[in-house]
């Protein structure tokens, strides 16, 4: 079976529209509402994403359209760290540099998500087109991106926004 139909890639593909889609109506969130969000959503990407077929690297893969311009990432960079606020930051642990460094390594979820958002975007853009060629190499460079880059940053944005969710400090409470 071509690896673009397969069950795990779909879903994979509902999930990756699901969280460019709760990005792009950011004006609809409150602080709690986002993080809420995210913390629900972005486990799931991650795990579809494991999911994922294996496909033959493409060796043309990076030579694909790009949907999510460099405005748009700093655009959406800039509103969701003027959502999190002081939230925004947190102390990176999980980096090649902490282990020569004695001072701490500052990492930015608004960084992590926008960079989540620029791969997955340019993925769901190319997967929206419909050409097998064209999604098979999408799936390709998702996967190798998911491997080297963004899935490490899903899982710090993760952890330091399940420390702003469940901060007792901030009392974050869900509007009835």
């Amino acid at each position: 079976m071509n690896p673009i139909y397969e069950k795990n890639t779909l879903e994979f593909v509902t999930v990756a529209l699901e969280f460019c889609s709760s990005l792009e109506r950011l004006q609809d969130y409150d602080l709690f509402a986002f993080v809420n969000n995210q913390t629900k959503i972005l486990p799931l990407l991650y795990l579809k994403a494991t999911l994922l077929p294996e496909v033959e690297e493409q060796q043309d893969a990076d030579d694909c359209e790009h949907f999510i311009t460099e405005e748009a990432y700093e655009a959406l960079r800039t509103r969701l760290a003027d959502l999190l606020g002081e939230h925004d930051s947190y102390l990176e642990t999980f980096t090649p540099d902490m282990q020569y460094s004695d001072t701490p390594v500052i990492a930015f979820i608004s960084e992590n998500i926008a960079d989540l958002y620029q791969d997955i975007g340019d993925f769901a853009g190319l997967f929206r087109q419909g050409y097998e060629e064209t999604m098979l190499l999408a799936l390709a460079r998702c996967t190798e991106n998911f491997r080297r880059y963004w899935g490490q940053s899903l899982l710090n944005a993760l952890k330091a926004m399940h420390a702003v969710r469940y901060d007792e400090e901030l009392n974050l409470k869900e509007e009835k």
